[in-house]
């Protein structure tokens, strides 16, 4: 069995989670990699490596496909939030060749990648989430009728990381900050989702204060709810988890239970939540591997391996791998990759 992790960029451990899986299961194949850039650290821990066309570039798909029917790809994993609504759509294509993409579908990736639908889909389902705005008209209208109050968070609608974040404690600075978010998404990446619609690429959300956890939410490849790991969050860099513990709630597993079987996403759902006077308040949602994954993983949980036994229809012992240890508390370390 091959596969393909594209936008693979620094995911090593990633890499190397699929090649135990692989040897575990006693399936002889390859794990390759592709990227943008030759410079890329999990190049080197992959079998196999390729610098691919920009994702939004027309040669982009056709390349992918071309190298999935060359080297006999099985299945191909995305990486990175700009790659999922590129490929979601574009999975026959990858079904002609003989790769399945293990992608959610266009209407779940939009819901994940678009902050305001995401608001809206989680108001829909009554969950609890900061109240979002896409204008500057609309939060001075509810400013006023007392709906939110300052400081105010400003980010990228179709966003992620840490790029364009911004705090606003009155209006001028809202006023300020609300231009250089749209400036930021117009001189990043963040520019190819936004230019849809990119006079409403800004949103404004209250903010909220308390315990932030992360969710690991795991559906099997036809959108079957399966479980949900809990990580209680002790320090962030640049947007990701940074230090987690896994911990047992069962008000976040019944919550990350209904956000499953509501979603229907395909594999992992990887999910910002912040608990504030009793309340759980989903901030962000993202289909995919999300980089708190690895803390899920160190303490047991092996989606890797329970991908490749969906993909090949064994039966899966969920109890071995998806259950996790509680209790673990891990951080993340740096360390230096010779290109």
């Amino acid at each position: 069995m091959n596969i393909l992790l594209t936008s693979v960029g620094r995911r090593t451990y990633l890499v190397n989670y699929f090649k135990e899986a692989l040897a575990d299961c006693g399936l002889e194949g390859s794990v390759h990699v592709s990227n943008s850039s030759s410079m890329t650290p999990a190049f080197k821990f992959a079998d196999h490596s390729v610098v691919s066309p920009l994702i939004y570039a027309a040669e982009y798909i056709p390349f992918l496909t071309s190298y999935c029917k060359q080297n006999n790809i099985d299945i191909l994993i995305p990486l990175f939030d700009v790659d999922l609504p590129v490929l979601a759509k574009n999975t026959s294509k990858f079904d002609a060749v003989g790769t399945k993409v293990i992608v959610s579908s266009e209407s779940v990736i939009d819901i994940c990648n678009d902050k305001l639908a995401t608001y809206d889909f989680l108001i829909s389902e009554d969950f609890c989430t900061p109240f979002t705005m896409n204008s500057i008209i609309a939060t001075k209208k509810a400013l006023n009728t007392n709906k939110i109050e300052f400081p105010l968070i400003i980010k990228p609608r179709w966003g992620m990381g840490s790029i364009g974040i911004f705090e606003a404690n009155n209006m001028e600075e809202l006023e300020v900050l609300y231009d250089k978010t749209l400036l930021e998404i117009k001189g990043s990446y963040l520019k190819y989702e936004a230019f849809q619609d990119l006079s409403n690429s800004v949103i404004i959300q209250e903010k909220i204060d308390g315990q932030e956890y992360g969710l690991d939410i795991i559906n099997d490849l036809s959108g079957k709810y399966i479980t949900t790991i809990v990580k209680k969050k002790h320090a962030m860099r640049s947007g990701e988890t940074d230090c987690a513990e896994i911990v047992k709630d069962n008000s976040l597993e019944l919550l990350g239970k209904h956000l499953g079987e509501s979603l229907k996403h395909i594999g992992n759902l990887d999910v910002d939540i912040f608990i504030k006077e009793g309340k759980s308040y989903i901030l962000e949602m993202n289909a995919r591997f999300g980089g708190g994954y690895p803390f899920s993983h160190v303490a047991g949980v092996n989606l890797p391996k329970a991908i490749l036994h969906w993909y090949v229809d064994k039966n899966i012992p969920i109890e071995s791998l998806l259950t996790p240890k509680y209790g673990v508390l891990a951080h993340k370390d740096i360390s230096m990759v010779v290109l």
